[in-house]
């Protein structure tokens, strides 16, 4: 183990050492909240350290990832041989996942190769084309092959050769109907795949849960920086819904909005998705359009609503928060307002209730819904696991406009030590807007942890942000 990965893992072990126990319904995090860019006294510094630092932690999860998730998963789902094959620009979303963070592209055609070995000798791993990844790939060469065909053609013999001397039983490959993180190999590629196999070529089967379930899988050592992502995230909006940033009748909500992404680059992270906010108004029917046009002008009395996702250390947040602009005289919302944020906490209770490692993402659905009907609460569903990816690989559990089983994606099972945006809504009546409808749309992350109990990444909102009246 390389030097600066050694210096990351006792790092890492020691955080995980702080965390609290799993099941805790608020959980603090177990390591300094602020950035640290902020720590270091450099408002120019990035959020997670210099590009080199990033690297490291990067490098030392692929390698956890590469030794520790991908052979149990092989040997749960009968692979012997798994085949990742990618174009330059054309790469595929699990690609990216197998891959060290200096790895922008493929390299014209490159061929991942995983050989499971057996529990002595592990699950090999062999680049044909492209680089080791940081040693942790071989790459593999044959002169005499190489020097033998013509350019282009002897990548394929190696690959022939290679499973000529091991010659695996199922060998899989990124092909899927209903899922696209196991639907990377493209057809021109998957043709001269087939060419190449010769009589192999009948024990090709499609890698579909061995691809999702690996792109699925987080590492409980990506916990405490995931944490500070959130943190980050957490941060950012409540700036944005303060008075640091929204003047009541003079701010629009794209420029709520130009603040989040500028901010985020400022501190060296990403995004995902442009994020949005938007408006509900008392006397203004939900879904009607504000009479300030596309992007309103926010307004004393306003419930302020944001989708954020953030992109740092190769990882996607996704987060959904509400806030008050204070009316004059004012110290905190109305209090039909304060209950329809309760409702919303409540239906996060019921839905997290419902996650459960082995049962599918339409079987959490239907009994969360089953349970949310029975509580009287007007709402609807659409979490999605989030990790790799903002809309992450894994099982989807409802769909905004779809409350009902989700064929295929809908049925993946839910497994421990995965990630979630809770992501849902409640609609209650709010008696001092004459009983008019408010949409409470919250969205938070969460860790299904691996004995089933499932806890917050950092926290979930519970109190509007304030933007405060004039003095």
């Amino acid at each position: 183990m390389r030097a600066v990965h050694r210096r990351v893992l006792v790092l890492t072990t020691l955080l995980l050492a702080c965390a609290p126990p799993p099941g805790a319904p608020t959980p603090v995090s177990p390591v300094d909240e602020t950035p640290i860019a902020a720590r270091a006294g450099d408002p120019r510094a990035l959020a997670f350290g210099s590009i080199v630092e990033q690297d490291a932690i990067r490098t030392e999860w692929l390698e956890e990832r590469l030794e520790q998730v991908l052979p149990a998963l092989m040997r749960e789902y009968g692979v012997d041989a798994w085949l990742v094959l990618a174009r330059e620009y054309n790469e595929g979303p699990t690609f990216f996942s197998l891959v060290g963070p200096r790895t922008l592209a493929a390299r014209r055609t490159t061929i991942l190769a995983f050989f499971d070995r057996g529990p002595d000798q592990g699950v090999e791993r062999l680049a044909l084309g492209g680089g080791s990844q940081d040693g942790l790939y071989t790459v593999y060469r044959d002169p005499d092959i190489e020097n033998r065909e013509l350019y282009g053609s002897a990548q394929w013999a190696l690959l022939r050769k290679l499973l000529d001397e091991r010659n695996p039983d199922v060998i899989a490959v990124n092909t899927s109907r209903g899922h696209a993180y196991a639907d990377g190999l493209s057809s021109g590629l998957r043709e001269q795949l087939v060419e190449a196999l010769g009589p192999h070529a009948d024990r090709v089967r499609p890698a579909e849960g061995l691809a999702i379930d690996y792109v699925y899988q987080r590492l409980a050592s990506m916990r405490p920086r995931y944490r500070e992502l959130m943190g980050m995230a957490h941060d950012i909006i409540a700036t944005a819904f303060s008075n640091e940033v929204i003047s009541p009748g003079t701010t629009t909500t794209d420029e709520v909005v130009a603040f989040m992404r500028d901010e985020a680059r400022r501190r060296g992270l990403g995004e995902w998705f442009v994020p949005t906010v938007d408006v509900q108004r008392e006397g203004v029917v939900a879904g009607s359009p504000l009479d300030e046009g596309v992007s309103p002008t926010i307004k004393r009395g306003d419930v302020l609503h944001c989708d954020f996702g953030l992109v740092g250390l190769g990882l996607a947040t996704d987060t959904q928060h509400l806030g008050y602009v204070l009316r004059d005289g004012e110290t905190e919302p109305p209090a039909g307002l304060q209950r329809a944020l309760g409702v919303a906490n409540r239906l996060q209770d019921i839905l997290m209730a419902e996650m459960k490692p082995g049962r599918t993402g339409n079987e959490a659905l239907v009994a969360a819904l089953d349970a949310m009907n029975k509580a009287g609460i007007d709402g609807s569903i659409y979490t999605h696991p989030i990790g790799d990816h903002g809309h992450g690989a894994g099982p989807i559990i409802g769909l905004w406009d779809r409350q009902e089983p989700v064929p295929v994606r809908g049925d993946v099972r839910l497994r421990g030590e995965t990630w979630y945006a809770i992501e849902l809504q409640a609609t209650s009546p709010v008696p001092e807007w004459g009983g008019q409808p408010v949409r409470a749309a919250l969205e938070e992350d969460a860790i299904l942890n691996p004995d089933g109990t499932m806890e917050w990444v950092l926290r979930r909102q519970e109190r509007f942000h304030l933007v405060a009246p004039p003095r």
